[in-house]
């Protein structure tokens, strides 16, 4: 097992503030980042981007992913000690992986990953030359169907594959009482003889085929949840257990909201109608809002964003920092804010970790309007 050690850089960043008066985000009293956040200091620094932290239940630790091993240029997955700033890999080194979270009551850590792709060292020689030769590709996200979710166990190192279905798999997180695990699958573009339609589908955006599941710990009662056509993923559970939270695309591909349902598919309701890509939506542990990223004031401008848990109101801005600012995830006591964003410079991001002001954050959305009702196609 590799270890690394990160220095925890406590250098006060200071991004761009600007008012949301103006976007036609917020009617009433205007609200500044530094309203939300402060002592914003980054995180990680080895490797050429890294993201999705996820915390321990103790808050002690971070397991997140970073391009960082020699000879393979896709995630990997590390564990992160707040306290000491060591840093170690906990997932092989080979293939890619992604979407990693710590099993409450338990010494695992789920995490998606194609190592046991025969090809895995191949598809990583093939990137490297790429990148060697001096080619510049847009960072895009690979729904490679070799993708499988697997639980580590941090005290004997063993690995565990919990799916074996053929699509990707991955997106995964576990219930507050570590019994169940909430997951995106690609599978059902591949469990069938597809339609014309649908194999146009799956060669021009194949993340249309994405669903969300539901399975026990040990990888057992795989059950599907949503039969929408559109990506419907990222899920979590909420800190009660008593939801789940997801984002879901519509068929293009452009416009994503945050959703919710019962852990068994039922109750389906949508929280936001933004009019642009929002998706990654974490909740509080006060259970009182959500906190997502959305593209609402530019293409490629994510910023953070609130919303209370109801879907009530409009969503309000928490970030002003050009780039990307996603992926938020606050601490098991709420006091403080994980993210990935690319504000140190350059387009790939890095860990980021800030104080949270939940009292400020709650007065903000009670000032914030009603929402809106969806725009009618």
């Amino acid at each position: 097992m590799t270890v690394f050690r990160i220095a925890l850089v406590a250098v006060l960043l200071v991004a761009p503030v600007f008012s949301s008066v103006g976007h036609g985000l917020q009617e009433g009293p205007s609200y500044q980042e530094r309203d939300f956040l402060t002592r914003v200091r980054r995180l990680t620094i080895e490797g050429k981007r890294a993201g999705e932290g996820y915390w321990s239940p103790d808050g002690k630790r971070i397991v997140f992913q970073s391009e960082r091993e020699p000879g393979n240029p896709f995630y990997q997955i590390y564990v992160l000690d707040l306290t000491s700033g060591d840093t170690r890999r906990i997932s092989t080194g080979l293939g890619k992986t992604t979407c990693a979270f710590f099993r409450p009551g338990s010494d695992e850590i789920e995490f998606a990953s194609t190592h046991a792709d025969p090809k895995s060292k191949q598809l990583q020689d093939e990137e490297l030359a790429i990148r060697a030769s001096g080619k510049e590709r847009r960072y895009s996200w690979d729904y490679d169907p070799e993708m499988d979710i697997y639980a580590y166990s941090e005290k004997s190192g063993a690995l565990k594959r919990l799916t074996n279905a053929r699509g990707y798999d991955a997106e995964g997180s576990y219930s507050p009482d570590g019994q169940w695990i909430v997951f995106s699958s690609m599978r059902s573009a591949y469990d069938h003889t597809l339609t014309g339609k649908e194999k146009k589908a799956l060669d021009e955006n194949p993340s249309n085929f994405a669903e969300i599941y539901v399975m026990r710990a040990d990888g057992s009662q795989q059950t599907r949840l949503t039969n929408v056509f559109g990506y419907d993923g990222g899920p979590f559970f909420t800190a009660d257990g008593k939801k789940i939270v997801w984002r879901r695309f519509d068929e293009q591909g452009l416009i994503a909201d945050v959703w919710t349902m019962n852990p068994d598919g039922s109750d389906q309701r949508q929280i936001t109608t933004f009019g642009s890509m929002s998706w990654a939506p974490y909740i509080h542990p006060s259970g009182a809002y959500f906190i997502f990223a959305s593209n609402k004031l530019g293409f490629e401008n994510f910023e953070l964003f609130m919303v209370d848990a109801q879907g009530t109101k409009e969503p309000v801005r928490v970030t002003y920092s050009d780039g990307f600012d996603g992926l938020p995830v606050p601490s098991p006591d709420g006091k403080m804010l994980a993210w990935t964003s690319s504000r140190a410079g350059g387009s790939a991001g890095q860990l980021f970790l800030a104080q949270w002001n939940h009292e400020k954050a709650l007065e903000a959305l009670k000032n914030a309007p009603p929402r809106k009702p969806a725009k009618k196609s």
